[in-house]
């Protein structure tokens, strides 16, 4: 699918950094770039008056800091000429949950930087709303380095399930213009209601059929972490993208993420796009 809307949510930290890979690959999309600078607020302490005025300036010194990085961001996205709208939300974390999820929904793609991905409870939040909530695609942005729409070399994680399917169709445009596509099935099982009799196989075809260059490719992990083994086998085949599935589930609210989804969400050095 063409991306003609990016949404980029950034925080506090490396906000620039981050704004200038969003802003590279909206370029190279053509697209508009929507930009929400994002903070979790700091909860109350207490209810006597002197902890309660603390908070307070806290929290004030909070919002200054987060419209001074929107002011900073807004500047950068005049100067690179792109078609461009920028906002900010200061709340609790199950707003901030809501709020982004509403956004997403009239986006094509979501954009995580550094500044969303280093923080534990903000990351979760993000990608909740976003890929489970709102169902939008996500690219994960890595700490260095510039992010492309066309990557040259690809790893798709592929286990039979409907999430890495979504993931590949979502993908298709970046996977049909890729020089190869390396289609990794971990711990494969060839019964029929596990990856079939060729795992991989139906999969490879389809995507042979779009005009991709794919090559199936199986591993054993050795009961090791899968999200681990994708890093390194990414890293090991020269790869400038991760295309997997999203996987988890709700419990109330709060936001349980498969083992091979929280792996790659919390460390990787190559960029993700990952959908649900």
């Amino acid at each position: 699918m063409p991306f003609k809307t990016v949404l980029a949510l950034i925080g506090t930290e490396g906000a620039e950094a981050d704004m200038d890979k969003a802003l590279t690959l909206s370029a190279e999309l053509e697209a508009h770039l929507s930009v929400i600078a994002v903070r979790p607020a700091i909860s109350p302490l207490g209810a006597d008056y002197p902890v309660a005025a603390s908070w307070l300036q806290e929290r004030q010194r909070e919002i200054d800091e987060l419209v001074e990085v929107q002011r900073r961001v807004e500047e950068q996205c005049r100067k690179s000429g792109l078609s461009f709208d920028i906002g900010s939300i200061y709340d609790d974390l199950f707003i901030l949950e809501s709020n982004i999820g509403a956004r997403a929904m009239y986006v094509d793609l979501v954009v995580l930087g550094q500044g969303i991905r280093s923080d534990s409870g903000l990351r979760r939040a993000a990608v909740a709303a976003t890929a489970f909530d709102a169902e939008t695609p996500l690219l994960l942005m890595p700490r260095t380095g510039m992010v492309g729409a066309k990557p040259g070399n690809v790893l798709l994680a592929w286990n039979s399930r409907p999430q890495a399917a979504n993931a590949a169709k979502a993908a298709l445009d970046m996977l049909v213009a890729a020089d190869m596509v390396h289609l990794v099935v971990v711990d494969p099982d060839a019964s029929y209601f596990k990856n079939g009799e060729e795992p991989g196989a139906d999969m490879a075809a389809y995507l042979s059929r779009h005009g991709c260059k794919v090559v199936v490719r199986q591993f054993s992990s050795g009961e090791r972490d899968v999200g681990h083994i994708l890093r390194q086998i990414a890293q090991e085949l020269g790869c400038d993208m991760i295309v997997m599935g999203a996987y988890g589930h709700s419990r109330l609210r709060e936001r349980i993420f498969g083992g091979v989804t929280a792996s790659i969400l919390e460390d990787c050095p190559i960029p993700v796009f990952m959908a649900r």
